[in-house]
């Protein structure tokens, strides 16, 4: 004979234990107030931005700008057909996908040697690396201008034959000024990698390069696509050496494409604004996608002791 017992209801106890923990005090409601209000200022420009994209310049300019009304789709018309973002979208794709894989190659293979083995100025490169994205990039304006002058490259690569104004010279300057950073997070990953798996590849009899490639790259898929997610729209977004280190003007990615849209005594905003939203798109898509991979990449390792 069985005895009936009452199931139980653990969402219900999970749910007084959780407001027990977490109980709703006037500092709390405090700081959810200061979130939110932090939280609405920072979307309230792009917002507004999004908003006055649809509308026509003749009436914000009669009614301002706080105004609703004139609503029209041809300012993304006209942005798209007056900037030329197809062929400028190309051009950042011939930038930000060689730059990103490049990076991550690098730094992937800088943080393997970081983390695998120990030497006197092990700590001493990281915060090398570390460091160097903590220079302006003002001020090496002027020294990599002249370097990239100055360096010769095959008409194949550049049809001005230098480094300067050419697809390579944006892919380098991205990679030398990201690879530091990912360095960084992906030499502390592998910290945290256990030493058994690589004693026992070793005993396998395992090359360095196989210990790196075929167990240390397939651990580390999380946090390369955290980065990568990353890195795309950084680069992506790159504005200022793409302005002084590009001279022709077909070469623009399609963030210093924008400046096309600028009249010399005149600028119409709202066509900004389309234009602007229509460059944003691409890396909004990115993030989306790859979404899952690149919380799981920054979440590892909270959970542990």
């Amino acid at each position: 004979m069985s005895v009936a017992t009452e199931p139980a209801r653990p969402a219900s106890g999970t749910l007084r234990t959780d407001r027990q923990l977490h109980p709703l005090t006037p500092r709390r409601v405090l700081l959810h107030v200061f979130l939110s209000v932090v939280a609405l200022t920072w979307l309230f420009p792009v917002v507004w931005a999004v908003v006055n994209s649809f509308r026509d310049y003749g009436y914000t300019s009669r009614h301002g700008y706080v105004s609703l009304g004139g609503w029209t789709f041809g300012n993304y018309v006209q942005a798209w057909e007056q900037a030329d973002f197809t062929k400028y979208f190309l051009n950042s794709v011939y930038v930000t996908v060689p730059a990103v894989l490049l990076t991550l190659f690098l730094s992937s293979c800088v943080a393997f040697v970081l983390a695998r083995f120990s030497f006197r100025f092990n700590i001493a490169m990281l915060g090398l690396f570390t460091a160097a994205n903590l220079l302006p990039q003002q001020a090496l304006l002027i020294p990599l201008f002249r370097l990239y002058r100055a360096v010769p490259l095959p008409e194949w690569m550049s049809d001005s034959g230098m480094l300067l104004d050419s697809y390579w010279g944006l892919i380098l300057v991205n990679t030398a000024f990201q690879t530091g950073f990912c360095t960084f997070v992906l030499s502390n990953y592998m910290k945290a990698l256990p030493k058994e798996v690589y004693e026992a590849a070793m005993v396998d009899g395992a090359s360095i390069w196989l210990q790196y490639w075929r167990i240390t790259m397939p651990l580390c898929r999380p946090p390369l696509a955290a980065l990568a997610t990353l890195e795309v729209t950084w680069i992506y977004n790159e504005f200022f050496w793409a302005t002084v280190l590009v001279q022709s003007g077909s070469k623009f990615p399609v963030t210093s494409s924008l400046n096309n849209l600028r009249g010399t005594f005149f600028t119409d905003l709202n066509l900004v604004a389309a234009g602007s939203v229509v460059v944003a798109i691409p890396t909004l898509l990115i993030f989306f996608l790859l979404q899952r991979h690149f919380v799981a990449g920054l979440t590892l390792g909270a959970n542990k002791g």
